[in-house]
């Protein structure tokens, strides 16, 4: 009889048996796909180095810049241009690329060797729970198919809700009637409240009233007010995705009260909506608007799967949105020259403030400089900077191995890939020499492929991406015919990054605004 160090014993042989056979497939399988090993990023066995990288350049709102400078110190020390490399960050190893034939590879070509992953679920699920943020295969399209019809055409073209928002952001921005100036104003939390206000609106049917709350408290927000909720929950969701496996580290009683206020606030509209349907009620809503809610609870009858769906479209409606008007308007009080010529373009297809043209659809996607403004601004500032995707099988990616990084790196299930979308913008030899030179001009007659993706890109692109470019633009229209200046409080401050699950400017934007005669 085997006594139980034997048996120890053998057990720890046929696992090292077990780990090399298993290296010997994969180093075969890499070898017969023309594979080559990817550089390393240099840190600790477990990689607490680059956790605490992270954590600092978080604390320093720098995260996309530390993504940048990993890129040129590797780049620096294979003497040659690196676009993908492995780095460690609590005790898994995660490929970081930029290479646009990559991405295409993970968001196309082999859409279906990648998925989200059990992280993202992980991280996600208490806040957003299943939707198309946090699932995959059969779950994820069904959700995909779900949601795609509210987003037609008629439903992202109506215009009067957002007229009504944007009035009401408008009281935000008194002018002294001696000078036509604003006080120093931090725009963007009008253009938060704004954004949420509208989109609570459009998927509840009723407005979170956030900034009339603001007008009545002096510009600012009780605590436990949802939209307070709703960017602290992402907060801890940000925090969660750093800590990769040991993501429970980060819950805590206030997470887990933040989380409940938010469902609590949803369910209020999810139940009523399942009650006027079974009632057979066919408007419930006081106005007449188009109700994402509405149009939903007639395909579905789950109260968690209206609310999760719900949760994962405010998600993208209103923070992607926030952040591209967030960042439109710090470049506009930096670059005047831009500005003016913003100006003069909507002016000429819009007319004045008070005096204006209707303003449709259509007309904001044939205003070219306009369009061109906001596709220079989501190049340097993608809503999303970095993201990430998780290999089911065995497979490869066509590029970043070898002495050169010109041949394909093979992947094992399970492997992490992490792409950025701020970097691969920012290129110089895909953009050239003034790749970080803020230039709407450069989109003339310019086609672009993978090497822009400010919207994701393949099967998951995003669903609401006219919803945000159009909000954007007539919000930009609308305050651009107002005013006539706008001048940056802060214009020698460097630029830092407010990142939790989307990217906007890290210290606000702080404007005086003039008011056109």
């Amino acid at each position: 009889m085997l006594s139980i160090c034997a048996i120890l014993a053998l057990a720890a042989c046929l696992l090292i048996l077990q780990y090399a056979r298993s290296n010997w497939i994969h180093a075969r399988m890499a070898r017969d796909w023309g594979c080559a090993p990817l550089p390393r990023y240099p840190t600790d066995v477990l990689g607490l180095t680059t956790l605490r990288e992270s954590i600092q350049a978080d604390k320093e709102k720098r995260i996309p810049l530390l993504l940048q400078r990993r890129l040129e110190m590797m780049s620096a020390r294979e003497k040659r241009p690196v676009t993908t490399f492995v780095i460690r960050q609590m005790g898994l190893d995660n490929i970081f690329t930029c290479d646009h034939a990559n991405v295409q590879a993970i968001l196309a070509t082999k859409f279906k060797d990648f998925e989200l992953g059990a992280g993202r679920r992980h991280t996600l699920y208490p806040m957003f729970g299943v939707g198309i943020f946090t699932s995959d295969g059969e779950t994820w399209s069904r959700s995909r198919a779900l949601l795609r019809p509210q987003f037609t055409r008629d439903q992202i073209s109506d215009l009067e809700l957002e007229e009504k928002h944007v009035q009401q952001a408008m009281l935000a921005m008194p002018v002294d009637p001696t000078t036509g100036w604003t006080a120093n104003t931090n725009i963007q939390d009008i253009i938060f409240r704004l954004t949420i206000d509208s989109a609570t609106e459009f998927l509840f049917g009723e407005s979170a009233g956030s900034q009339a709350e603001a007008l009545r408290n002096g510009g600012t927000l009780p605590p436990d007010h949802f939209s307070g909720d709703f960017d602290r929950g992402q907060w801890y969701v940000a925090q969660r995705s750093r800590f990769e496996k040991f993501h429970w580290l980060v819950d805590n009683r206030e997470s887990r009260a933040v989380v409940q206020r938010i469902h609590d606030y949803v369910d209020r509209f999810v139940h009523a909506a399942l009650a006027a349907s079974e009632a057979g009620a066919e408007k419930q809503s006081e106005s007449d608007n188009y109700v994402f809610l509405e149009a939903l609870a007639a395909t579905t009858k789950d109260p968690i799967e209206l609310r999760s769906q719900l949760l994962n479209i405010l998600l993208a409606g209103r923070d992607t949105t926030a952040s591209l008007l967030s960042w439109s308007l710090l470049m506009l009080a930096r670059h005047h020259a831009v500005f003016a010529k913003l100006r003069a373009t909507i002016l000429s297809a819009f007319g004045p403030y008070t005096t204006r043209k209707t303003i449709t659809f259509t007309s904001l996607k044939s205003c070219r400089y306009l369009q061109h403004f906001l596709a220079e601004v989501l190049r340097l500032y993608p809503a999303v900077p970095v993201n990430r995707r998780v290999a089911t099988t065995p497979t490869s990616l066509p590029s970043g191995g070898g002495p050169t990084g010109t041949q394909p790196i093979y992947l094992r299930a399970g492997q992490v890939v992490t792409y950025s979308p701020f970097i691969t913008h920012r290129r110089k030899d895909l953009w050239g020499e003034d790749a970080e030179t803020f230039n709407p001009d450069r989109w003339v007659d310019r086609k672009v492929g993978w090497e822009y993706l400010p919207f994701n890109g393949g099967p998951r692109m995003c669903i609401g991406q006219q919803f945000a470019l159009t909000e954007a633009g007539y919000v930009l229209v609308r305050l651009l015919q107002r005013f006539d200046g706008i001048v940056d409080c802060f214009p020698g401050r460097e630029v830092r990054y407010g990142l939790t699950l989307t990217l906007a400017p890290g210290d606000g934007v702080v404007v005086r605004l003039h008011e056109a005669e």
